[in-house]
C-alpha cells in the first residue's frame, strides 16, 4: 500500500486535467506520467496544445471539415456553431461577424495563457530557440525520448498549432544526439515561417484576470518595470512574489474545488509585486484563437 502511494500520490488532478483535455483517454496515476512517459498520439498531443491558446477552451480535431453537393450546397459541416450574421447578402462596411463560442472550458483561460507564457519562454530563451529566427510570436516545447528514439516539437502561433514527430518505424535510435531541438524544431521553423509569411506579428492574446510581474529572468526575484535581463512572468492576482499566498491548487472547470486563500488577501485583492510595476484586469472568458 505505501509503495503504491509513492507512485500516485498527486497525479489525480494531472490525470483529470490531461483526459478532459483529451490528450488522454485514462492516464495512469504513475509520477512518470507527470512527465509525460504515457504514450499518446501525435493528434491528441498538438490538440492539447491547441487548447492553450485556445484560451482553454476544448478542441476537436478534425480531417474533413466542409462537404458540398455539385451544386454548391453544404451538406456536411464540422464546425456546428451559429453564425446569424454570416448570411448577410452583401457587405457594406459592417463589423466582421462572430461565432458563438460554444467550445467547453476545459482550463481556467488564465492557466491556460500562463502555459502560453511559459512555452513562449522555450522559443525566446529554452530549447526553441531556433524557433525564433520565424521572427513572429510562437511558443512550443521540444521533446526527447530515452536513447534518442523519438523527437518532438510542438508548438503554436496566436491562430496556428503545429506538432512535429520524427521516429523509426522499427522504433529503433535516431542516433546519438538527435533530440527534439535538432531534429524536429527545425521542420517547425521552416514550416511556420511559410504559414506566416504574409501573417502580421500579432501577440499572443492575454485573457482578463492576468498579472503580468517583471522579474528578474535568472532568479525570479520581482524587479522595477524595464529592467535589464528582466522579463514579464504571468500570476493569477494573489499568487504573485510577496502576495502571501497559500493556494493548494486552482479552480478548474470541471475539476473539484482545491483553492484556498488566506483570510484577508481576499479582501485586499491583488498585490502589486514588490520593488515591481504589475499589470491586472478583471478575470473574464477564455480570449479568441483557434477553431
Amino acid at each position: 500500500m505505501t509503495a503504491r502511494l509513492a507512485h500516485t500520490i498527486g497525479m489525480e488532478p494531472i490525470s483529470e486535467t490531461v483526459e478532459r483535455m483529451g490528450v488522454y483517454e485514462k492516464l495512469p496515476v504513475f509520477l512518470a506520467n507527470s512527465l509525460g512517459a504515457e504514450v499518446t498520439t501525435l493528434m491528441k498531443l498538438t490538440t492539447g496544445y491547441a487548447e492553450f491558446v485556445n484560451g482553454g477552451r476544448k478542441l476537436e480535431p478534425t480531417l474533413i471539415d466542409r462537404v458540398q453537393d455539385r451544386h454548391g450546397k453544404t451538406v456536411y459541416r464540422f464546425d456546428k456553431r451559429d453564425c446569424a450574421e454570416c448570411s448577410q447578402p452583401e457587405w457594406q462596411g459592417q463589423e466582421e461577424p462572430l461565432l458563438d463560442e460554444n467550445q467547453a472550458q476545459v482550463l481556467d483561460p488564465r492557466t491556460a495563457y500562463q502555459i502560453v507564457s511559459i512555452l513562449e519562454g522555450v522559443v525566446q530563451r529554452g530549447t526553441g530557440v531556433t524557433i525564433r529566427s520565424v521572427g513572429k510570436p510562437l511558443a512550443g516545447k521540444t521533446g526527447t525520448s530515452s536513447d534518442f528514439r523519438d523527437a518532438w516539437f510542438v508548438g503554436f502561433s496566436p491562430d496556428l498549432a503545429l506538432g512535429v514527430f520524427v521516429g523509426n518505424d522499427n522504433f529503433q535510435s535516431l542516433g546519438q544526439g538527435e533530440q527534439g531541438a535538432l531534429a524536429a524544431a527545425p521542420i517547425f521553423r521552416e514550416f511556420m515561417k511559410e504559414a506566416l509569411a504574409d501573417k502580421p506579428a500579432t501577440p499572443f492574446r492575454i485573457p482578463q484576470g492576468v498579472l503580468l510581474v517583471p522579474v528578474d529572468a535568472r532568479t525570479g526575484t520581482p524587479v522595477p518595470q524595464g529592467t535589464p535581463g528582466s522579463i514579464l512572468e504571468a500570476f493569477k492576482p494573489g499568487t504573485e512574489p510577496g502576495a502571501g499566498y497559500n493556494i493548494s491548487d486552482v479552480d478548474e472547470p470541471g475539476a473539484p474545488t482545491r483553492a484556498s486563500v488566506q483570510a484577508g488577501d481576499a479582501a485586499r485583492g491583488p498585490t502589486p509585486a514588490a520593488s515591481g510595476t504589475a499589470i491586472t484586469t478583471t478575470i473574464g472568458s477564455g480570449t479568441g484563437g483557434l477553431y
